[in-house]
């Protein structure tokens, strides 16, 4: 048998597990953004994507890296705060999904706030003050980081809590392997294990994806186009998304110690 039909042979095999262990999958209501079908226009929306990464205090000797991806718990309630008196709705990359493929109306300044790499400051600090304010987020999960129990990570059990209070918890592949230059086993390792762990311990399988680093190829783009991710997000640096580059949408990083007026700045993009 040819590879590559193999290759098909097997995904098609893991899909209907998929199917089988997740009815959400065969069956999706109509909240589920995968019930959504294009319906033939293409559209561009204008919605700033906050990337977020640590929410903590810096570390005694925190290195250049750290430093650069991390604000404070109180600096994330000025950003907080901006949002609030200045009009701005958090909504979910789903919804977004949505308005793009169905031009479903978003409200007037819509943003998508997002966290990378499931860290434990994320329930302790960030869910804690969205639900303060009232405001849902996207968070990216390594799972095999929350399998192993590591320190500084998020648990099973915070990830059941949040997913139950309306925030989207979705893959950030297992092990946060870098993308770019994979072979397909790989890819469907990191991807679809990331999918089906999250889907198992929350209830919903989730359709939104972001690589690790930022780093992805051709090959990668191809794959993911035959899996069941809606929307992949990267650390491009923009703010114009549109219906048919699903698998590669743009982001705002948030600097490290960014300032109420640094977030302002990057939600009018100046």
């Amino acid at each position: 048998m040819p590879l590559r039909a193999l290759f098909l042979v097997v995904f098609t095999l893991i899909a209907g597990v998929l199917q089988l262990s997740f009815p959400v999958l065969a069956q999706p209501d109509a909240t589920d953004p995968s019930a959504v079908v294009w319906d033939g226009t293409l559209r561009r929306i204008r919605a700033p994507i906050l990337m977020y990464h640590y929410v903590s205090e810096l570390p005694v000797g925190a290195d250049a890296v750290r430093r650069e991806l991390t604000v404070s718990p109180s600096q994330f309630r000025e950003h907080l705060d901006v949002l609030f008196y200045e009009g701005y709705t958090p909504i979910s990359l789903s919804t977004l999904h949505r308005a793009l493929n169905l031009g479903t109306q978003l409200p007037a300044k819509p943003v998508v706030l997002t966290f990378d790499d499931g860290y434990i400051d994320h329930y302790v600090h960030v869910f804690a003050a969205l639900q303060e304010y009232g405001f849902e987020a996207t968070f990216f999960v390594p799972t095999a980081f929350i399998d192993e129990g590591r320190p500084g990570h998020l648990t099973w059990e915070q990830i059941q809590t949040m997913s139950a209070a309306g925030m989207s918890m979705e893959p950030h592949t297992k092990t946060h392997r870098e993308l770019a230059g994979v072979s397909y086993d790989v890819l469907v390792y990191e991807a679809l294990g990331s999918i089906e762990s999250l889907a198992h311990y929350t209830g919903v399988t989730p359709r939104m994806f972001s690589y690790p680093v930022g780093r992805y190829d051709d090959f990668t783009l191809s794959v993911f186009a035959s899996m069941p991710i809606l929307r992949a997000v990267t650390t491009e640096r923009g703010m114009l998304h549109t219906t048919d580059n699903r698998l590669e949408v743009m982001r705002m990083r948030v600097p490290g110690g960014a300032s109420g007026a640094t977030i302002r700045a990057i939600l009018t993009g100046s």
